[in-house]
This record gives structure tokens, sequence and C-alpha cells, in this order.
């Protein structure tokens, strides 16, 4: 390897918590192993100091702003950066810097590469003109089957430029042999856990797509013999988070719902949990926290849209419910906490290996490096 070597520049708005922005930590760390120079452009955020604990570096650039002039300007800034640093390939993961990125990309005569993380709405006229931008790389990567037959269908992208890499589950994190006792009992304290109901969670930031509101209806449906933990960041939406409280309270189910807040150790977070929910009522582009619970081996209850349809299989590594549907995730989540829980321990062993055969963190930085190495060939 020369004394410098090149170096790959992912584009993305911040680096705030995310699983876009865990997602660029991650192929920073794979780009590291692999030779090369790793470099980073956002508007920063607490996320920096990781990514440069992994040996990467981090340039500050307004890449948050979409005004015409901000694109423009930023492009000129990306151009600059990739010949000072001697850059051999970007890779964008948002549409605003994407466009900066692209128009980088072809000033400087280097492959483009562009990662379609959601499952953008298209509400408003221009605004599928203003997405199509992420099914513009040299290679475009769809994180599922789903996302991919969107793109297909949206952008009509040829089978040439179109790779599916899944998200992944780093297993030196996800792993319930790894979680101590005294991980458990620092959470048990911190949630007052002491009476020994069994546990349904559903960890996602507090917002109302992410279908709190339909497992506190689901609740009111089932016996007072569990308890609901609603796992996650509940001030961004503190209208939401209000209604929320509202209804818990109109429906008697204070005892029984509680928002514990933000979980730092995920990991022991999931261990405490019987049965895990995702109840989104849009489509998740990909839904990491499934395969993260997965991982944990438990149970989860999924909504059945979106790629959570490729990571749970019917009644092998978890459930589906209609997506809204408070009465079908109240039936599922008594049948699932029915189970003898040796039971709900097979399933939760056959989802474990599930996630470890195709969704590990390795798997999606391998995939990744492929095609990198597809384009700079």
């Amino acid at each position: 390897m020369p004394a410098h070597p090149p170096a790959l520049l992912q584009v993305l708005p911040a680096l705030r918590s995310g699983g876009v922005e865990r997602g660029t930590l991650e192929i920073a760390e794979a780009q590291i192993a692999a030779g090369f120079r790793a470099i980073v452009a956002s508007a920063g955020g607490e996320m920096v100091p990781a990514l440069e604990a992994l040996g990467a570096k981090h340039i500050t650039l307004p890449l948050t702003a979409k005004s015409p002039f901000a694109l423009w300007r930023n492009a000129a800034a990306l151009t600059a950066l990739a010949r000072a640093e001697g850059v051999a390939l970007i890779h964008a993961r948002s549409r605003a810097p994407a466009w900066s990125a692209l128009m980088a990309a072809r000033r400087a005569g280097l492959p483009f590469v562009t990662t379609y993380h959601g499952a953008y709405n298209e509400g408003f006229p221009g605004k599928r003109f203003y997405n199509s931008v992420m099914a513009r790389g040299d290679r475009v990567i769809a994180i599922s089957h789903f996302i991919a037959d969107l793109i297909r269908a949206r952008h009509g992208v040829e089978e040439a430029r179109l790779r599916v890499i899944p998200r992944g589950v780093d297993p030196r994190r996800f792993d319930p042999a790894l979680v101590s006792a005294e991980s458990l009992n620092k959470l048990r304290t911190a949630w007052g856990l002491i009476d020994g109901r069994l546990i349904i969670m559903l960890p996602a930031r507090v917002t109302r797509w992410k279908g709190q509101m339909v497992l506190v209806e689901a609740m009111a449906r089932l016996p007072g013999d569990s308890l609901a933990l609603l796992v996650g960041d509940a001030e961004e939406r503190p209208a939401f988070k209000a209604e929320l409280l509202a209804r818990i309270e109109s429906l008697g189910l204070k005892d029984r719902v509680w928002l514990v807040g933000h979980a730092a150790d995920m990991p022991a977070a999931l261990v405490l949990a019987d049965v895990v929910i995702h109840a989104s009522t849009d489509a998740e582009a990909f839904g990491r926290t499934v395969i993260e619970a997965q991982a944990m081996a438990r149970p989860v209850i999924a909504s059945d849209l979106g790629a959570p349809r490729e990571t749970v299989a019917e009644g092998l590594t978890g459930w589906r419910t209609p997506p809204g549907d408070a009465a079908a995730l109240a039936k599922a989540i008594g049948k699932a906490l029915a189970q003898p829980a040796e039971e709900r321990a097979a399933l939760g062993a056959r989802a474990r290996a599930a996630v470890l055969s195709g969704y590990t963190t390795a798997a999606m930085q391998a995939a990744t490096m492929a095609v990198y190495r597809e384009v700079l060939r």
C-alpha cells in the first residue's frame, strides 16, 4: 500500500444518532480495514468522536442546507476536498448532500455511489425528481428488497447498477451471552422493574408512525399481567408525547405502559423483554431494531409491511400483524406470551441464527466494499 493510500468519501447531512449515521461509521471502519483512508463530510454531531476514534477523518460542511445556492456551494467545497485529499470515490447517503456530491463527483471525474435509505415520500410536484438523485449513482445500494422494488418502480434503475445490501447487526455487541447481570440489574433499577411481570417492549423514537399509540390501544385489550415499555427518545415530538400520555391515562394504563426514554445499553434492554414489538404504520425501509431484537434471541412481532416482511418469517422467527391494527397486535402478543418459555426461547434461537446467517455488520461491510471495488476497477 502506498504511503498515501486513496481516500473514500462518505457524505451525509450530520452525524447525529440514527441508522444512517451508524452505517456510515461501520463502512468507515471497513474502508480503513481494507487499506483506504476514510473521510466523512457532514455538518457534525455527537457521533464525530466515535468516527474519529476509528481512524477516520471528519470534514465539517453545512450539508444540512437544502437551498439551490447551498447545494452549489457545497458541491464546490466537496470538489475541492476530493482533489486535495486524493479521493477515489464519493458515496452519498442522503438527498440534499447527494446533489452536491453528484456535482462534485462529475467535476472531479470520480465514481459516485448512493445508498437509498428510505421510502421517500412524493407528496408534492417535483419531489420524485428531488429524490431521484439517490438513484443516479454508478451503483445504487438498496437497503432491502422492498427498497430495491421501489427504486425499480419509481426510477427505472437498470439491474446492472442496482445492489441490495441489507443493514446488519454487530454480533460483537448484540449477543445475549455478553450481557452481564450487573447491566440487567442497573436497567431494572433505573426503570423500576421489581414485580416480575412479563415485559412487552417497543424500541423506537417516540413519534406517531412508529406505532406507540397502536401498542397502547393493544394493551387495553390485554390482561393486566404484563408491562409495556416504550424505549426511545420522546423529547423531539412533545405534542405526540403529551397525546400518548393522555391516552394512557384515559385507558387506565399508567401502571402498565411506561415511557422509559432512551436506553444507552440496547442489548441489555432487549434481554429484559419477553417479546419485542415493531408497530410502524408506515413502511420501514429496513427496520434495524427488528434484527437487533432477533440477534438478542427475542421473539418479535412486526408490522406486516415494508422490509420486516424479509426479516420476520411468520411463526418461525417471529410474527407479523396488519399495521395499525391494535386488536390484531393484542391477539399476537397474547399468543406469544401464552407460549411456554421454552417455545419462546426456541423461536428466539431461530431468529438469532437467521440474523447471523444473513444480517451482520460484517456481511454489510464486505458487500459494500465489493461495490467499491467494482466501480474503482
